[in-house]
């Protein structure tokens, strides 16, 4: 590969900010509604956010300075007067509106209202949620800490969760979250958006098992060149090669005909559909 090399300080802003979000992706969203001392209700997405302790929850979201003129967004100006907010959850049914709600409205013009949203009364706190959001999260602000004086320095919003309210319809049998029914969205660079439930997919994790790791896979498979990084790390994660004994019932047929590349191929077609022991049957040719 062949690399572009970036000094941060010597490129402007924008273009930092650009690449910074355009290569950061798909990020979160936090539809953050929050309260001024006046009772005058905000209502703004930020992607600058995510989930960093479980005891105590926190979130954090940064209302970052705008970068062309360096002012600060009412969200930020509001969480200083009344330490509160509501982090709602968009996804896909209300992302046009979210995204209207993102207009640079003047202080005090309710974006509840101007994006047609529904104002919910929250439980502990003085923000209300987004009624039409599955999953609203009251939080308390524990601390703001401002990264710069200049235009892009972010703002952290340190939030403690102290209430959630979740929509059953989003539940799976198991009372779980079922990420199909959530259907999230991420912030990419630009005007680009991902959809979570279009392009879901499982990788197991490593927790139970201590896996053999795609240096003690034979040189021959690690050598490949068709199979990828991402077969090597399935293959890698067994806690030892296989035995023909362990095999032997996997209905995949190897041709001694068959070529290295060939058998290669076929594993890796067996991996991308996750039948990491018929792929080990095929490579280790039983």
């Amino acid at each position: 590969m062949s690399y572009k090399e970036v000094d941060p300080k010597s490129i402007k802003t924008p273009e930092l900010h650009g690449l910074l979000l355009g290569a950061i992706a798909p990020r979160p969203i936090a539809f953050a509604s929050t309260i001024d001392k006046e009772g005058k209700v905000n209502l703004s997405p930020f992607s600058f956010f995510n989930v960093f302790g479980a005891n105590p929850p926190i979130l954090i979201f940064s209302p970052a300075r705008r970068g062309r003129n360096n002012t600060t967004k009412h969200s930020y100006e509001n969480v200083k007067e009344v330490a509160e907010v509501v982090i709602n959850i968009a996804n896909y049914p209300m992302v046009e509106q979210m995204s209207l709600a993102s207009t640079e409205y003047d202080k005090g013009i309710n974006e509840f209202v101007k994006a047609g949203f529904t104002e919910a009364k929250s439980t502990k706190v003085k923000p209300p949620r987004v009624a039409e959001s599955p999953v609203a999260f009251e939080c308390k602000v524990n601390q703001v800490i401002e990264t710069g004086e200049d235009g892009g320095a972010g703002n952290l919003v340190i939030c403690e969760v102290i209430h959630i309210h979740v929509d059953e319809e989003i539940l799976d049998e198991d009372g779980k979250i079922d990420p199909f029914k959530l259907d999230p969205i991420g912030r990419l660079g630009g005007n680009w958006y991902s959809r979570s439930k279009k392009a879901l997919f499982e990788v197991e994790k490593p927790l139970q098992k201590l896996g053999i790791g795609v240096d003690a896979l034979p040189e021959e498979i690690k050598n490949s060149n068709v199979l990828t990084g991402n077969d090597l790390g399935k293959l890698g994660n067994v806690e030892k090669i296989p035995e023909a004994s362990e095999l032997e019932g996997l209905l995949i047929s190897v041709s001694c005909d068959n070529n290295k590349e060939d058998q290669h191929r076929l594993a890796h077609q067996l991996l991308e559909d996750n039948k990491v022991m018929e792929a080990w049957k095929v490579l280790l040719k039983f």
